[in-house]
């Protein structure tokens, strides 16, 4: 049996969630539907290194973070980042900008975030599905399996929000893909972005030091220097710093099939200073006792520096400061869609209508993840889904209110066939 629904959205994370508040706040009857038990999984996730919601700095140079260039400026000029922190505000949870220009909420964490917003939505009048995974886009509406069995629905019109690949055990695993290349929608493949890289590390270099943070470091690749912190993997390395160069690196090693990263260890210094220090030590000390006093490098620094340059690395000061400044890493390859931030890929922007509708199906919206945008960490992904969502949603209200458009009756019963989510996870 097929059951009539009002607006229908697919995706009950970031980009769904801010879709379906302003479909309802418009008065329409909106549904969400989401494969997972509960919504907002990657979410409460990101909030455990303390929810990075947008960041501070001037919004011609936040637009600029985004690629290809220009895909979000609308919906983020439309959403900035001051509107997204009042926003937070409204729903209870005040901001601060950290020292990096970073916004987080006062209580830098997602889960009282996530509450709240599912309160609003209640407080809407909208109905969440969870446990319902989309299997089909079919010109009778959509289909889902559920608990109870497959599911049928007509909606009026349909936002689909179903993110990308990264993360997949968190609800976004890009199964998606055929059933809008079903469509005869263009689908860029997805890609990792914001994704750590593989290393060829030496035996004794990866049992001692996997897992050790490399500190103050600033890594350079294709002119672009962005200073932080990464991490040493079993498998090679990541990290904010990393994931700051990882489009360029990725499309690099896709290219190329290897890319070479330039470490400076010690940013602070100038490699004149460095070298004056290194040529002062006390008469007697070891190699690696001159990188650790008089450099300040760590173990891991100094293992980095014989895996670079091989054990025998140069004694005299000049030579030594210019490999501390330098050291040069070979990245062989990009970690899995498993472990990345978010993904690259997705379908064509140009797909899509000036209301984020698919050219190809009138009626079904698209936004978030499962586009083919990205950008780096540091607030921007969150920031444009939420802004990306409610775009979207605000478009298909215009296709609604359109001569193209059928408005629907928002008396209409909601589809039934599951069990609905708590107001709050």
């Amino acid at each position: 049996m097929v059951k009539e629904i009002p607006i229908a959205v697919v995706g009950g994370g970031p980009a769904g969630l801010a879709a379906a508040e302003i479909l309802a706040g418009s008065g329409r009857a909106v549904t969400v539907y989401d494969r997972m038990p509960s919504l907002g999984r990657k979410l409460l996730m990101a909030g455990r290194g303390g929810l990075n919601l947008t960041h501070s700095e001037p919004l011609s140079a936040f637009l600029a973070r985004y690629h290809p260039e220009g895909s979000l400026a609308a919906a983020v000029a439309a959403f900035p980042p001051a509107a997204l922190r009042a926003w937070c505000a409204d729903l209870g949870e005040a901001t601060f900008v950290g020292s990096s220009g970073r916004v987080f909420p006062e209580s830098f964490k997602a889960s009282p975030l996530l509450r709240a917003w599912l309160a609003r939505l209640d407080r809407l009048g909208v109905a969440i599905r969870t446990r319902h995974r989309l299997t089909g886009l079919g010109a009778e509406g959509l289909t889902f399996d559920t608990p109870d069995g497959p599911l049928a629905v007509r909606p009026g019109a349909t936002l689909l929000a179903l993110g990308g690949a990264s993360w997949p055990r968190l609800g976004s695993d890009g199964a998606w893909v055929p059933l809008l290349e079903g469509l005869g929608a263009a689908v860029s493949p997805l890609r990792p972005a914001n994704a750590g890289f593989t290393v060829a590390w030496s035996a004794p270099f990866r049992e001692r030091h996997a897992g050790t943070p490399l500190k103050r470091i600033a890594l350079t690749f294709a002119g672009q220097t962005v200073r932080g912190e990464a991490v040493v993997t079993r498998a090679g390395l990541e990290g904010g710093a990393v994931y700051a160069l990882s489009r360029t690196l990725r499309d690099a090693v896709a290219a190329r099939g290897a890319a070479r990263l330039v470490l400076d260890l010690r940013p602070d210094l100038a490699e004149e200073a460095l070298a004056a220090r290194l040529g002062g030590g006390r008469k007697g000390d070891t190699l690696s006792a001159r990188l650790r006093k008089s450099a300040g490098l760590s173990p891991v620094a100094i293992g980095l520096l014989r895996e670079s340059a091989g054990p025998a690395l140069p004694s005299e000061p000049a030579a030594l400061a210019r490999l501390i400044k330098a050291t040069a890493l070979d990245l062989t390859g990009t970690m899995g869609l498993d472990r990345a931030i978010s993904t690259a890929g997705g379908v064509a922007l140009a797909a899509l209508d000036g209301n984020a509708m698919l050219r190809a199906r009138p009626g079904l919206f698209l936004a978030g993840e499962m586009l083919d945008w990205e950008a780096p960490t540091g607030g921007y992904l969150l920031q444009g889904s939420i802004a990306g969502g409610r775009a979207a949603a605000e478009g298909l209200l215009r296709w609604l209110g359109s001569d193209q458009g059928f408005v629907q009756n928002p008396t209409m019963p909601v589809a039934s066939g599951g069990q609905d989510a708590p107001s709050a996870s």
